[in-house]
Order: structure tokens, then C-alpha cells, then sequence
């Protein structure tokens, strides 16, 4: 029986020792002699010695018995062993999930990506990659362009497919280029059209993701290089459901190609330069990618561009 102030010392103590040390207690345990315990372990009798009167006097509590058969633990010592196993138990399980965890052929790599490639370039990636790594995990994030450099900088993803090319310690590599193009209802007066100009959306309706999306900096780059001003009428930060709303004549949006023709709608193409959305991956160059990350990187770069 114990009471709170072991349990309060086994804590101390736990934070205050290796657990290599906490192994050498169980093997001592289980010779219960410190000569076959210092040649089990191959170390000198003294240093084990040293060791137990540490763990003692780090818990202010006598944890084995000796005498001239040995050394045995008392009640407060099978305390501190069973804590010890658990302990001992926990490191290996973590050593051996990390390393799992950081094997390039069975490792798990944490991918973040834009809502917009759900449907399309991401599948396509996983696809070719799985016949390639089949045993490798792949983690996946789906968020909005905006929380993906944060979640890359906490370390809470490895690897972000996104756009446009991120600034400051971000490693790039090109993966699509889409073609952007006016995406109008059916029945709209420019529907006929093969080309439209940026000035002839100056009296429309337009749709478009929300003020901080990496979409809309592209957009009102694109619009501002013409010196055109959009009437927004609708902010919804899903590309799809833009496209969906701009079919049921809520007005008029600039979207990927893949994106028109889905939902009543028909897509123009723009008669203005750079009317396109680099898409690539991202990663931190600040720290190294773990093993199955890089594979996945590599592959990658070999693999590109899937436009």
C-alpha cells in the first residue's frame, strides 16, 4: 500500500532519470544481486551501486532491501517497479511507432490541400503514388488555402498542395497550371461568346471566395491589372458552390476551367495575360522533411506536372 507522497515522488523521479535508468532498476529486480545484475547489464558493480542510492535519494525512500543474499525491493520498490515497467513499455511502444512513423516505405506522410483540389488533382496524385508506395500512409488535411501555412509552419502538416507560391522558408514545386475562364449561366448575354474582356464585368454580379483566400488575391490581382472594380454580390469560400450559384443566375464568376459547365453554366475564355492559378506543393525549408515526406516530394518531381 502507498500513499500520495510516493506517488508524487515516482513522478519526480521519473522526470528526473533516464529511462535507461528506470531499465537498469527492473533488471536489477530480477537478479536481485547487484554482481549478476552489473554483469547482465555490463557495467561495474559500483555504478549500479550508485545508481539504486540515486534513485533512493531522488525519492527520499529505501526501495530495496539488502542483505547477504541480496537485494530485494520492498512494498515502496514494487511501486516504483510496476511505474517503471509502464514507463519502459510506453518508450519502446514510442520508439517503435516512430519509427513506423519515419520509414520511408511504411512511414506516414501529413498532406495538407486547397478545397478546390479535392475532386481532381489530389485523387490523381494518391492514385500514382499508391502503385508506386503502396505501404506508405498518406495523413490528408482538406482546408481552405488560408489555414494551410500556419498548420505547415506548427508542423502539423509536411507537405501542402496549394496556391499561389507562398513566401518566406517554403520550398516550391510547380504541379498544375489552370486556365481561368468567366464562368456565366446559361441564357447569359455573354454565354455565345468565345472571349470576354475583364471591362465587360463591370455592371455584373460577381461571386467570388472571401477577402484573405489565396483565390481572391489572385482574382483581385487579375482584375486590378485591367483596371476593372467587380461588384461583389456573393463571398463563399467553396469554388464548387460558386460555380452552383452562378448556374442558378446569381451572377457571374472567375473560376478554374475544370470548374464551368457543371451546373448551368458555361465557361469564357479571358482575354487577359496571366488569367491562369499555379498550383504546387509547399514545405518548410527550415527544418527536414521526414523520410516518407521527401518520398512523396521526390515522387513528385518526377512524376509533374499534371496539367
Amino acid at each position: 500500500m502507498h500513499d500520495s507522497h510516493t506517488d508524487d515522488a515516482i513522478v519526480v523521479y521519473s522526470l528526473l532519470v533516464e529511462v535507461q535508468e528506470l531499465s537498469r532498476l527492473l533488471v536489477l529486480a530480477e537478479h536481485e544481486r547487484i554482481t549478476d545484475a552489473a554483469a547482465a547489464l555490463q557495467m561495474s558493480q559500483p555504478t549500479l551501486s550508485r545508481l539504486l542510492a540515486r534513485a533512493e535519494h531522488e525519492l527520499g525512500i529505501r526501495l530495496f532491501e539488502r542483505d547477504a543474499a541480496g537485494v530485494r525491493p520492498n512494498p515502496y520498490g514494487e511501486v516504483v517497479l510496476a511505474a517503471a515497467r509502464d514507463i519502459t513499455r510506453r518508450y519502446d511502444q514510442l520508439r517503435g511507432d516512430l519509427a513506423t512513423l519515419l520509414d520511408p516505405e511504411t512511414g506516414t506522410v501529413r498532406l495538407a490541400f486547397m478545397n478546390s483540389m479535392a475532386t481532381s488533382l489530389v485523387p490523381r496524385i494518391l492514385h500514382d503514388f499508391r502503385r508506386e508506395a503502396p505501404q506508405v500512409r498518406v495523413a490528408l488535411r482538406q482546408e481552405p488555402g488560408h489555414e494551410i501555412l500556419p498548420h505547415l509552419a506548427s508542423g502539423l502538416s509536411e507537405l501542402a498542395i496549394v496556391s499561389p507560391r507562398p513566401t518566406g522558408p517554403h520550398g516550391w514545386l510547380p504541379l498544375q497550371r489552370q486556365r481561368l475562364v468567366l464562368v456565366v449561366p446559361l441564357g447569359h448575354r455573354l454565354a455565345g461568346r468565345r472571349r470576354a474582356r475583364l471591362d465587360e464585368l463591370a455592371d455584373e454580379d460577381f461571386l467570388t471566395v472571401p477577402t484573405g483566400f489565396g483565390f481572391r488575391s489572385l482574382i483581385d490581382d487579375l482584375l486590378a491589372a485591367d483596371g476593372v472594380s467587380a461588384r461583389v454580390s456573393f463571398e463563399i469560400g467553396d469554388l464548387a458552390t460558386i460555380e452552383g450559384l452562378v448556374g442558378a443566375g446569381l451572377g457571374v464568376a472567375i473560376l478554374p476551367e475544370r470548374f464551368a459547365g457543371t451546373v448551368g453554366t458555361v465557361g469564357i475564355a479571358l482575354a487577359a495575360d496571366h488569367a491562369e492559378r499555379l498550383v504546387g506543393l509547399a514545405w518548410r525549408t527550415d527544418r527536414p522533411l521526414p523520410p516518407a515526406a521527401a518520398r512523396l516530394l521526390e515522387f513528385l518531381s518526377r512524376a509533374g506536372p499534371f496539367d
